[in-house]
């Protein structure tokens, strides 16, 4: 597995992950109408491509094949972090969250994990400031906004 650089080109194929991860990994913590109004395979590819450029925006590959991508903006906010459900637990977030992590100078990073990435934050040092509530589509889905102290 190797990191690098998002490409406007990657975003077609980080936004069918996105969809995918979000319908298999979290769908034991979700509901399916949870689960659609997060991610409802209807993703504004234009909006998508341009947050991703407004971030430091990495993709994972894995024999030619993108298997996680992950982005953080200056302040250090870790925006989105998501493994190919067909790579989970071979060290691929952890790769992507270390570069990330390591590439901004900032006092801490912060979070707004959901109830299926909270045990891999913690695992992290992350700490839950609280937990939240937030209105996608019409629909309340709990995620919890959690911070770690960035390393001297």
């Amino acid at each position: 597995m190797f990191l690098r650089p998002y490409r406007p080109e990657d975003c077609p194929v980080l936004a069918r992950l996105f969809y995918e991860t979000v319908h298999t990994v979290n769908a034991r913590d979700y509901s399916p109408q949870q689960l659609d109004a997060w991610a409802d395979g209807k993703l504004d590819l234009q909006a998508f491509n341009a947050s991703l450029l407004a971030h430091f925006a990495l993709v994972a590959e894995e024999a030619g094949e993108i298997v996680g991508f992950g982005d953080m903006d200056k302040t250090g906010y870790l925006d989105r972090l998501y493994v190919h459900h067909l790579h989970q637990g071979r060290g691929v977030a952890s790769a992507l969250c270390d570069a990330l992590e390591a590439h901004f100078a900032v006092p801490r990073y912060e979070t707004h994990a959901s109830i299926t990435a909270r045990p891999f934050f913690s695992q992290r040092g992350y700490q839950v400031i609280r937990e939240q509530q937030v209105l996608r589509k019409g629909v309340l889905l709990t995620n919890f906004v959690m911070v770690k102290p960035a390393l001297p």
